[in-house]
């Protein structure tokens, strides 16, 4: 599996306080990014897995939400997470 243990602590230890702290929008944001850019690579050899598709569309809408909520309560974190991983609106 691409997404181990190891993997989701370490991504929540780079942008939360801590690797136990899996609450922020920070670090949803930045596991949502890691999810979807895997599967845009799987999609890029995969053209036809539809349901894979689905899926890709549904964690984009769940991280614009993300997004949406830090935008409307600290923008600051907002400016910084969209820094941080290189996203654009």
């Amino acid at each position: 599996m691409y997404l181990t243990e190891e993997v989701k602590r370490d991504i929540f230890k780079k942008h939360n306080k801590s690797a136990e702290d899996t609450g922020t929008a920070e670090g949803q944001i930045a596991l949502f990014t890691h999810r979807i850019n895997h599967l845009t690579e799987h999609l890029k050899k995969n053209r036809k897995d539809f349901a894979t598709e689905r899926a890709l569309v549904k964690l984009v809408g769940k991280r614009r939400k993300q997004l949406d909520y830090l935008i409307k309560t600290d923008i600051e974190r907002y400016r910084a997470i969209i820094k941080e991983l290189g996203l654009r609106k």
